[in-house]
C-alpha cells in the first residue's frame, strides 16, 4: 500500500493508503482466503455502466467500466510474484 500512485485518483481506496497500518492485518487474512479458496471477493468483480451521450433509451449509449480495487491489484501482485518465484 505504500508504494500507491499519490497522484492517481484515490476514491474510496485512498482511505486503505492512509490506514495501511489498520488494514494490513485483514487484508492479508482475505488474501490467504482468496488464495485457497481460489476466488476473490465478489466486491472485487463488480462493474460500472455509465452513459456516454445521446439519447439515455437507447443502450448503445452506456459502456461497462471496470475499475479495479486496489486491495485486489495488490494481490495480483503478490500473486504474480509468488508464482515468478
Amino acid at each position: 500500500m505504500h508504494h500507491l500512485d499519490v497522484h492517481k485518483s484515490m476514491g474510496p481506496d485512498g482511505l486503505l493508503r492512509e490506514l495501511v497500518d489498520v488494514t494490513a492485518g485483514p487484508l492479508l487474512i482475505i488474501y490467504q482466503r482468496s488464495w485457497e479458496s481460489g476466488e476473490v471477493p465478489t466486491d472485487w468483480k463488480l462493474d460500472n455502466v455509465i452513459y456516454k451521450k445521446g439519447m439515455r433509451e437507447d443502450p448503445v449509449n452506456y459502456k461497462p467500466v471496470s475499475l479495479t480495487s486496489v486491495p485486489k491489484k495488490n494481490m495480483e501482485k503478490i500473486m504474480l510474484g509468488t508464482m515468478h518465484h
